[in-house]
């Protein structure tokens, strides 16, 4: 090869300039100018994506939260110690996700993916993005099958399906954490698998309920996630998307899932804290305008695939804390609103000893009969209105001398029902036995028992059941409906047991 000209050696110049120019620019980095509350600004990172996790050079991860023109919102995932202005950040080119698949089942983690039960690292199948597209209207199927929840008022007149976002509010200490965890109980031995997310609690109250579910050996099918009190709001603000993540693997391959949110309104104070940092503009009450998109595109993820998809479910049950019972305050309104129903607890019922304190008349399923099995439609129904006749005319119960017979009776038995409805926590029961209490209860079989003497008869009805006529229970699980011959060998077994019930 011959000297090179002038315009050749120019051009492979040109060249290698090029490609040293390309080489230099793989690695993308920022410098912090500010930091401080859990949230960072920096300088560079052009090309960073929204919800691209960062590194800082202490190894601590962030968040691309706010993309502006010339700098860019980062939220800290964790201690932000080390991190100074000048730090320098660089890209990952990832969007944040988490782990997922089978072996997360019965472990506890954090809103990052990492195990905080001690059992060694998380062997999972794929990572999987934790802000996710909801599926479409076509790919969905109406929800048809039961998810049973274990409580009588429940299952019988707010029924909850697979699929379903059903709504738990109510004022503090008033049983909606309980009643989330009853239902996570109550899918022992049933193919769901349960997500119990806890936002912003206190990890004395996390580890209360970790050892509960322990306990019962609901940990079998159970991923607890876990942001207490005192992680960062970064972390409060990611755990129910990474819970939800979870349970769309399970969904997405055709097999159902339950997520507890406990709770929506730390979740939604959470990102407050973060958007107020980020000096987005605060709207009502301070929360940010984005705060409904926030709920609605975690609680749309939960869905009923249809049958080309694999006909997975994926059941959400969030709750909402009220403050003196304001159940039209910006986040239960939005809530209440994107959701299929709600089970609304009272402080006043539950301290009346009714418990769970279920206002009947104010909760609703929009799901409704749909997600019942037929057999608890058929006794359901006159339980409903029997227990809103009762309503009506509670008012009345201190004037009782002057009252006609029939409304006397509907008074008698709507207190009785009233009393039926009563349910331990930590105590969920199979659905063909609530079947038959309600039957008794429905069909006059407590009218002539002292009202304290109901939740005996049901006790020992359950025993009675289990050892003598298991047969019935058998057949109302099989047939999950109520033939004629059916009634009749509940009602011969009723008269059998009245027969010999000492009140």
């Amino acid at each position: 090869m011959g000297m090179l000209s002038y315009e050749e050696a120019l051009d492979l110049l040109r060249q290698q300039i090029k490609e040293f120019e390309a080489e230099a620019k793989m690695e993308e980095v920022g410098v912090v100018y500010y930091v401080g509350d859990g949230v960072a600004r920096a300088y560079g990172l052009e090309n960073v994506m929204a919800m691209e996790v960062v590194e800082f050079e202490g190894g601590q991860k962030g968040l691309a939260f706010n993309l502006e023109e010339d700098n860019v919102g980062l939220i800290i995932l964790g201690s932000e110690s080390g991190i100074r202005e000048g730090s320098i950040v660089r890209r990952s080119n990832q969007i944040l996700s988490v782990p997922v698949g089978e072996s997360l089942v019965g472990r506890v983690i954090n809103a990052l993916g990492e195990p905080l039960d001690g059992k060694g690292p998380i062997e999972y199948e794929y990572m999987s993005p934790v802000e996710k597209i909801a599926p479409g209207v076509v790919a969905r199927k109406p929800v048809h099958e039961p998810l049973q929840t274990g409580i009588k008022s429940i299952d019988s007149m707010i029924p909850i399906g697979r699929g379903q976002r059903e709504l738990i509010i109510g004022d503090r200490a008033t049983g909606k954490t309980t009643i989330c965890i009853d239902t996570i109980l109550n899918q022992k031995n049933t193919d769901v698998y349960c997500i119990y997310v806890a936002i912003g609690q206190k990890r004395s109250t996390t580890a209360r309920i970790i050892e509960l579910l322990e306990k019962e050996g609901a940990m079998e099918y159970t991923t607890v996630v876990v942001a207490s009190a005192t992680d960062p709001a970064s972390l409060q603000y990611l755990a129910p998307f990474v819970g939800c993540t979870i349970g769309e693997y399970f969904r997405d391959n055709g097999k159902h899932a339950l997520v507890v949110y406990d709770d929506l309104s730390k979740h939604a104070e959470a990102y407050r804290q973060l958007s107020l940092l980020m000096r987005r503009p605060p709207g009502r009450e301070a929360y940010p305008g984005d705060v409904f998109y926030l709920h609605s595109r975690l609680l749309e993820r939960a869905a009923k695939l249809n049958d080309n998809l694999g006909g997975g479910s994926l059941t959400a049950l969030p709750i909402i804390e009220t403050k003196a019972g304001d159940v039209a305050a910006y986040i239960p309104t939005n809530v209440i609103s994107i959701t299929d129903g709600q089970i609304y607890l009272e402080p006043d019922l539950f301290n009346k000893g009714v418990r769970p304190a279920i206002n009947v008349g104010l909760s609703v399923s929009r799901v409704g009969g749909a997600a019942q099995i037929k057999a608890m439609k058929q006794v359901a129904g006159t339980l409903r209105l029997d227990l809103a006749q009762f309503r009506e005319l509670e008012a009345f119960v201190q004037f009782a001398s002057e009252l006609d017979k029939a409304t006397q009776q509907t008074i008698n038995r709507g207190m009785r029902l009233v009393e039926l409805l009563k349910q331990e926590p930590y105590n969920p029961l199979p659905v063909e036995k609530q079947i038959v209490a309600i039957f008794a209860g429905t069909n006059g079989y407590l009218d002539d028992l002292p009202v304290e003497s109901v939740r005996k008869f049901e006790k020992e009805l359950y025993v009675f059941l289990d050892n003598e006529r298991p047969e019935i229970l058998q057949e109302i699980r099989e047939k999950k409906a109520l033939d004629d011959e059916l009634k009749g060998k509940i009602k011969e077994a009723l008269d059998a047991f009245k027969a010999k019930f000492v009140p």
